[in-house]
């Protein structure tokens, strides 16, 4: 009992919007897909919502084919609204109607609910009251929802799983945290929240235990996770390392190097409300570091920066 969507693919004229989209949403679960502007998302649910026809590929609910189907017959259910206008839609226009109405339009959807950018326009409060109201349906309904949004918060906070759109074409599904904590390439790691990425050419042999790196930018020998030999790359070749800002400490007086400790400077502190984004330079290697508060750290300081060796991921396209 599931959405499979096999190998799906969608041309308009001589451009291909999707090319063999492949996953599974399964019954009670909030199904995230994730993509930036112009990634295929709304191409994608207009396929699934049968308002376009397919240019290969297969569509199954629950084991039967609707692939040839026309939308009403498909038991799939799209609002029919326009983005921004959706939140109107299904939550009223005051407070206190909002949980009812979101309940009544829940209620409409059929085995599958489509919803596109459905919290853009939402406050903080509304778009918990969206999210709560849609995994209580999806699980007491036994609904599949797929929920598309260029919002990754919104895929950690609503969704189960994700499947990551990048022009046209599935790069990753995973739950949204494994998704976010091991990307599979360097697009992903991009598309899916703030990330140091840089370039670095390896120094170790692919025998070594744990791989060393050396930086195009700033000269810096790091260490890396282990990864398998394959992914690693030629010694000839450049290849892209990456680390999330909130995996980066800031600490002072500490010795250099060791561990990955690399000597750098404040070049910028942006307060974020619980969170503050720290930048710094060190040597032309430009890196952003997202800690919970700042002490005794001003613009022009120098300090210490770490770079967990089993923090850094390794890319190689």
């Amino acid at each position: 009992m599931s959405l499979k969507v096999d190998n799906l693919s969608k041309r308009f004229k001589d451009t291909w919007a999707l090319r063999d989209i492949a996953f599974e949403a399964m019954p009670g679960e909030v199904f995230g897909v994730f993509g930036p502007s112009r990634s295929g998302k709304t191409t994608l649910l207009d396929v699934i919502a049968g308002e376009f026809p397919t240019n290969g590929g297969t569509l199954f609910l629950n084991g039967r084919d609707i692939t040839k189907l026309n939308g009403n017959d498909r038991g799939v259910t799209r609002p029919a609204a326009e983005r921004g206008s959706l939140w109107s839609r299904l939550f009223g226009s005051d407070h206190t109607s909002r949980r009812r109405s979101t309940e009544a339009s829940l209620e409409n959807a059929k085995s599958v609910l489509v919803l596109d950018e459905p919290v853009a326009d939402a406050d903080q409060h509304q778009r918990a009251t969206f999210i709560e109201a849609v995994r209580i349906a999806a699980m007491e309904r036994n609904l599949i929802v797929l929920v598309a949004s260029s919002d990754y918060e919104l895929m950690l906070e609503a969704c189960d799983r994700v499947a990551v759109l990048t022009r046209g074409e599935v790069r990753q599904v995973g739950s949204p945290q494994d998704v976010y904590e091991h990307p599979n390439s360097r697009v992903v790691a991009d598309v899916t929240g703030r990330n140091n990425l840089f370039a670095a050419r390896r120094l170790t042999s692919s025998k070594a235990e744990v791989p060393e790196f050396h930086t195009i930018e700033g000269g810096h020998r790091l260490f890396a996770q282990k990864i398998e030999r394959g992914a690693l790359g030629a010694l000839n070749q450049n290849v892209t390392l990456g680390i999330r800002p909130e995996h980066i400490s800031i600490s002072f007086g500490a010795s250099f190097p060791a561990d990955n400790l690399l000597k750098a400077t404040v070049t910028d502190i942006r307060f974020l409300g619980p969170t503050t984004l720290i930048e710094l330079d060190a040597d032309a290697l430009r890196l952003q570091s997202l800690v919970l508060r700042v002490v005794g750290l001003n613009v022009g300081d120098e300090c210490m920066v770490g770079l967990p060796p089993d923090r850094i991921l390794i890319f190689r396209d």
